[in-house]
C-alpha cells in the first residue's frame, strides 16, 4: 500500500502501533493537530474492541480522495462472534464488558462517515472516514 498500512492486532502492543502509524499517516496528509488525535483515537478504540470482542482482527487505514478534499479510510475487521444488537452496540453508555461504552458510539462521533457490517459468527467489520477540512 503505498498511502497506507495495514496492522494485525493479537496484543495490546498492535494498539500502540497501528495508532502511531494513524497518526503518522494523517499528519503527512495534512489533518490539523486535533483532527490527528480524532483519527488516532478512534483507531486506538477499534482497535480494542477488536481484542476485547474478537481476539484478533487487523486494522487497514488508506489515503483516499473525496470529490472535494482527501481523507483517511479506516477498516476494523475480525473474525469474531459477531454483535448480537446491532443497534443495542450503538447506543451511548452500551457496553457487555461493564465498561463505559464508548467504543463504537465513539468512534462513531470523532468521524466522518461510519458504517458497521456484523454477521453473527462470522465476524464484523468496522469502516470509518474521516476528510480533511481544507
Amino acid at each position: 500500500m503505498t498511502d497506507g498500512f495495514e496492522v494485525p492486532i493479537r496484543a495490546d502492543g498492535d494498539i500502540v502501533v497501528a495508532r502511531q502509524k494513524g497518526r503518522v499517516l494523517a499528519s503527512r496528509l495534512g489533518f490539523s493537530c486535533s483532527e490527528v488525535t480524532l483519527i488516532a483515537t478512534a483507531i486506538s478504540e477499534l482497535a480494542r474492541s477488536i481484542l476485547q470482542y474478537a481476539g484478533m482482527g487487523e486494522i487497514v487505514v488508506t489515503h483516499v480522495d473525496g470529490a472535494a478534499r482527501p481523507g483517511l479510510v479506516i477498516i476494523a475487521r475480525d473474525k469474531g462472534p459477531g454483535i448480537t444488537d446491532l443497534r443495542e452496540a450503538l447506543q451511548e453508555g452500551y457496553s457487555t464488558s461493564g465498561g463505559l461504552g464508548l467504543g463504537l458510539p465513539g468512534v462513531r462521533r470523532l468521524m466522518d462517515e461510519f458504517e458497521v457490517a456484523s454477521e453473527m459468527g462470522q465476524g464484523t467489520t468496522v469502516t470509518a472516514k474521516k476528510w480533511t477540512r481544507c
